[in-house]
């Protein structure tokens, strides 16, 4: 006669803790409503700012998105989307993966193929917010948007 194994109650402590008393999926959990809630803030307003406001999807092109990157306001509001919206994906695949990948070494290769990804969209997003120039030094002026004082 064989032993069915035995499930653990829904509230009960699982292995998932980091040290003691830190129960990382409860932090998760709550991580992903708490951000959740701050995305929908920063999308909906990306999406009013971009679409509503001025002359609406016609007029993004390299010049509005220079002009709007040029101030720290929309560089940071950008990063925080960025950053909330990868970590909050990442999060969701990485319970996901949990869930549905059985064997622990599919599981430890998807979960850092995840982890890889999250890191290089994060590193060229940032990147690519903070370096941003829509006026190069020695570009031709016929090239240059609209915002460019040649």
């Amino acid at each position: 006669m064989s032993t069915a194994p035995s499930i653990q109650p829904p509230r009960a402590r699982r292995s998932s803790s980091l040290a003691g008393n830190v129960n990382v999926e409860l932090w998760g959990w709550l991580f992903m409503r708490v951000s959740g809630v701050i995305l929908i803030v920063l999308v909906f307003g990306h999406l009013f700012v971009n679409l509503v406001v001025g002359e609406g999807v016609n007029a993004i092109d390299f010049a509005f998105v220079g002009g709007k990157w040029s101030s720290p306001f929309w560089q940071v509001w950008d990063l925080l989307m960025l950053w909330l919206a990868m970590i909050h994906g990442t999060n969701g695949v990485r319970t996901i993966i949990n869930d549905y990948a059985e064997r622990t070494g599919t599981r430890i290769v998807l979960k850092s193929l995840l982890y890889l990804a999250f890191v290089v969209t994060v590193v060229l997003g940032t990147l690519v917010i903070f370096t941003f120039d829509p006026c190069p030094p020695g570009s031709p002026a016929d090239l240059l948007p609209s915002i460019c004082f040649s």
